[in-house]
């Protein structure tokens, strides 16, 4: 098997979408979530690519800017390669096309999301790259979960959804100020008002009716993002609460609702990543009944200097 890899084009968003949902059920991903990443997220400048072999797409990585952060120089590249493509040289080929492209765009240091299991963790290395985080994936069938009973607001504090909202600010500044401590690799520290509502208010898979906010006297202190496929796959894109408000059950509050939200919508697969040293939110998600499905490592490697 000798991969083709080039750039990949509209008429290549089913093959990339029917790949990516077998090898990554998590994924909340359709060929119009594709199309927006191509051309919505300018500062992200994402690129995708594809390896053709055997007549079809057997693998996509997919590229861009970690333009969040205020350290010039981070990039990711994500691959997913098909069972058959394996030890075939698919993922080398494309591997050596996306870090080509991520140095033209400048970038130094490059991320990459790895699969927990032997072969995809040996490949990293054996490639450069280096062990970061871990983040565990957690499962919950919406159709036959048992959800606690719904936890009452703090006093003071009001439950409404994101498509409420008269302005999406609060919103921005509340996702800025939660991100500053949340556990990670990469911060969110540097990302402009318009260039955070391109990348996340403005995205077609954001459902702002199962999005919840937690809100007193007119300050967002917490909050959850749900991202839908339009079928049956819903994920917690980002459950945040400002520092003065943590122990008070927001975050089960937000989830709780959007989860009860998701489950009237007729969605049956709900799914979240949880970093593997917040205890804390891992502790929200066990309540709220997710269980581990997968789980995955992020790792990095050195460009240039």
């Amino acid at each position: 098997m000798v991969p083709t890899v080039r750039a990949a084009g509209p008429s290549d968003a089913a093959g990339v979408v029917a790949l990516l949902r077998a090898a990554r059920p998590h994924l909340v991903v359709t060929p119009q979530v594709l199309a927006w990443q191509a051309t919505g997220k300018p500062a992200e400048r994402f690129g995708m690519l594809v390896a053709e072999a055997g007549g079809g797409i057997a693998g996509v990585a997919r590229t861009g800017l970690l333009h969040e952060s205020a350290e010039p120089g981070l990039g990711f590249v994500n691959l997913v390669v098909h069972r058959e493509g394996w030890r075939r040289g698919v993922g080398s080929a494309l591997l050596a096309a996306a870090e080509e492209r991520l140095v033209g765009l400048g970038v130094r240091l490059a991320y990459a999301r790895v699969v927990d299991e032997p072969a995809s963790l040996a490949f990293a290395e054996r490639r450069g790259y280096r062990g970061g985080r871990r983040n565990v994936i957690l499962g919950l069938d919406l159709a036959t979960a048992v959800l606690p009973p719904a936890p009452a607001p703090p006093a003071g504090v009001r439950l409404v959804t994101a498509a409420d909202l008269p302005d999406p600010r609060p919103l921005y500044e509340a996702d800025l100020a939660a991100a500053v401590d949340e556990p990670g690799d990469v911060g969110m520290d540097e990302i402009s008002f318009g260039d955070w509502r391109a990348a996340y208010w403005d995205r077609p898979d954001l459902d702002r009716a199962l999005s919840m906010v937690a809100s007193a006297d007119g300050v967002v202190v917490a909050f959850t993002v749900a991202l839908t496929d339009g079928r049956d796959r819903y994920l917690s894109g980002m459950t945040g609460t400002r520092a003065g408000w943590r122990g008070r059950g927001l975050a089960r509050l937000v989830k709780h609702a959007s989860l009860r939200a998701a489950r009237s919508a007729g969605l049956r697969w709900a799914y979240t990543l949880n970093d593997a040293g917040n205890d804390a939110m891992r502790a929200v998600n066990a309540w709220c009944g997710y269980r581990p499905v997968a789980a995955e490592w992020r790792h990095l490697r050195t460009l240039h200097e």
